[in-house]
């Protein structure tokens, strides 16, 4: 029996690993983060990653757009996963994640190194990088929100990387862009995020197939 338990471990583990090679001529485009890009509280098919696959295919680039984002993940569980990542080989990575830090009230100087090392990780791999920023709630405090934004900026500055300062610029004030809660986007508010993203990601990509 157990036996029979590894092999079926090690083959479900091969045909997780072969899923991205499945999609023929395309190159694969991740969206690593938390909440915003998991999508917590829409339907299937509502995420901004959603968004942005569709977004991308209309206008002629062929990138199979994977979603590995995971609700209420730091960054310190940002560098954990790091290995999985990796192992898809993706030609492009969006690295979404601090806000969850930042509400917890984490050091900076913690999520600094994180997303230092996620950042530096990716490049030691050859893969291009989009930096999300995000803001805190007015209820932080004007010195802790401005230390805290200046955490994504250090770090795209240093990285070289393609850079959003506050993924959210486009849809404050936008009626129906945010859910109850006051901080997840709706579908609405997804979709604007895939439009925000897509000017300083374009950059990153090629057209036509490999």
């Amino acid at each position: 029996m157990d036996s029979r338990r590894a092999f079926l471990a090690s083959f479900l583990f091969l045909f997780a690993c072969a899923q991205p090679i499945a999609a023929a001529g395309q190159r694969i485009l991740i969206c690593f983060g938390d909440s915003i890009t998991a999508g917590l509280g829409l339907d299937d098919g509502q995420s901004y990653p959603d968004f942005l696959a569709h977004d991308l295919a209309a206008q002629g680039y062929h990138y199979q757009v994977l979603n590995r984002g995971v609700s209420g993940a730091t960054t310190t569980d940002a560098v954990a996963s790091l290995p999985s990542i990796l192992a898809l080989h993706p030609s492009v990575v969006i690295v979404e994640f601090g806000g969850n830090d930042g509400l917890r009230g984490l050091p900076l100087d913690t999520t600094r190194r994180n997303l230092d090392q996620v950042l530096s990780a990716l490049e030691s791999a050859h893969i291009k990088i989009l930096l999300a920023g995000i803001t805190l709630p007015p209820n932080y405090g004007p010195d802790y929100i401005q230390s805290f934004q200046q955490v994504f900026r250090t770090l795209a500055a240093h990285h070289r990387v393609a850079f959003v300062p506050m993924i959210y610029k486009n849809l404050i004030h936008v009626p129906g862009t945010i859910q109850a809660d006051g901080i997840h986007p709706t579908a609405k508010g997804s979709a604007i995020l895939a439009d925000t993203l897509l000017p300083a990601l374009k950059p990153l990509l090629v057209k036509g197939r490999n």
